[in-house]
């Protein structure tokens, strides 16, 4: 190796993807370096085109470059890795080229979890990607109306459905197959049927992501899906009632069952600022989403506004990023598009190293980091700070469980990952809901 190419490497390698805590030069990013008389040139591979951090690589690449005496010229094109197909495509063909799949659930209606996930895929799809849209509810589909297209009719090629096309996003509903004024009648087993043919028999095509708008509810047709279905990870809709948040709790401990993590929680209405005053008012309550942040250590939280207008744009049939691409609603769907992106590309590229959590007799609860380093925790200490809606109030923040109530010689009989940043443990005293994020042990 040239000592020119060797100083463009050692330059490159001080640029660090914050999402895998390694440099790009050892993260294969760089292809097809060459130099000639000053000028380098190479392709910059990231994981993925909709990447929010490529024009802060572009900039750190160009400065670190010219920063050497005898660089002339950068020229620096931008790439993608190529597509990784998410499933063995045996028995599922239209999944072939999948790369990721993203469920959106609420597992509770009326929460505005399909208009969500209209306007997360068109943002998406903004940012780069290739991106379908998959509208999972076969007795209420959404996607007819949320999106207004003259002709959907459905066509079968090859033995594949053809997908209606919109603004560069690829759609499937049941309701482009069914008479608008038709009622879904069937029972469990024919709807998952009939989702599993929409979802592994429509033509996708290439595609980085494959958002799927999934059914309310935790039961056969929604685990149907996770097993049809190789979920990267899944975006949980609620709203700020206690209701809701039972409802999330739910979706959360179902996808953990299926071990699909969730990659964050959205609080739809959540506010709505008053033409008069300019203040932000919260109608249903609030200190939802500090409670999941506390109780699961879930780092990504959003909160979208009640918005008068979001119903015009849904009976429209245009999903509001498309209409106010300026709008601080688009900025919203923007951060949890980039968020949901970096947290896949963490997923799998394997960003997310929690820390090993085991018991030992003579130590304790015993807290290994990527590094090495162990910290001890004393059982009882941790049983005593358990947040679970049996130990602490969960509206007043009080404590119910009194740290007399619990022997000094408790253990844990097992302790299991929840998500990517919590365990789970089960105690030798009976008590089978304790959660710990990582950051709080």
């Amino acid at each position: 190796m040239s000592n020119q190419k060797q100083e463009v490497l050692n330059a490159l390698s001080k640029v660090i993807d914050p999402d895998l805590n390694r440099d790009i030069v050892s993260l294969g990013f760089i292809k097809d370096l060459k130099i000639e008389e000053g000028k380098v040139d190479f392709v910059l591979e990231l994981t993925t085109p909709a990447c929010p951090l490529k024009a802060s690589f572009q900039k750190q690449c160009e400065d670190a470059l010219n920063a050497l005496s005898w660089v002339k010229d950068v020229n620096l094109t931008m790439s993608s890795r190529q597509q990784r197909a998410a499933a063995d495509p045996k028995g599922k063909k239209g999944l072939a080229k999948v790369s990721h799949v993203i469920g959106v659930s609420s597992c509770k209606g009326g929460v505005g979890k399909s208009t969500i996930a209209v306007n997360l895929a068109f943002t998406l799809s903004r940012m780069g990607a290739k991106v379908g849209l998959l509208d999972a509810d076969i007795y209420g589909p959404s996607l007819p109306t949320l999106i207004k297209i003259e002709n959907t009719s459905l066509m079968v090629i090859d033995g594949l459905i053809q997908p209606i096309e919109y603004q560069g996003v690829k759609l499937m509903s049941f309701g482009y197959a069914q008479s608008e004024a038709k009622a879904a009648i069937m029972r469990g087993p024919m709807v998952s049927g009939v989702i599993s043919q929409l979802a592994t028999e429509t033509d996708w095509g290439e595609l980085d992501y494959l958002v799927v708008d999934m059914p309310p509810g935790t039961g056969d047709i929604q685990l149907t899906l996770t097993q049809q279905l190789p979920f990267v990870g899944a975006l949980i809709v609620t709203t700020p009632q206690k209701l809701s948040f039972v409802d999330v709790v739910k979706g959360i401990q179902m996808f953990e069952a299926v071990q699909v993590p969730t990659l964050g929680v959205i609080e739809n209405m959540s506010y709505f600022v008053c033409d008069n005053c300019d203040k932000r008012h919260t109608p249903f309550g609030e200190g939802a989403l500090a409670r999941l942040t506390e109780q699961y250590g879930l780092e990504n939280t959003f909160k979208l506004p009640l918005l008068p207008e979001i119903s015009a744009f849904c009976d429209e049939g245009r999903p509001a990023v498309l209409i106010q691409p300026d709008s601080e609603l688009t900025k919203s769907y923007s951060e949890i598009a980039e968020i949901t992106v970096r947290e896949v590309s963490k997923i799998e590229n394997g960003g997310i190293k929690p820390p090993k959590v085991e018991y030992q007799k003579d130590k304790g609860i015993v807290v290994t980091e990527a590094n090495q380093i162990a910290r001890f925790i004393d059982p009882a200490d941790l049983r005593r700070r358990c947040t679970c809606a049996a130990c602490k109030d969960e509206h007043t923040g009080e404590a119910i469980l009194k740290p007399e109530q619990v022997p000094d010689d408790v253990f844990p009989t097992s302790i299991n990952k929840m998500g990517n940043y919590a365990v789970a443990i089960t105690w030798s005293d009976g008590h089978d809901s304790s959660i710990y994020p990582y950051n709080t042990l």
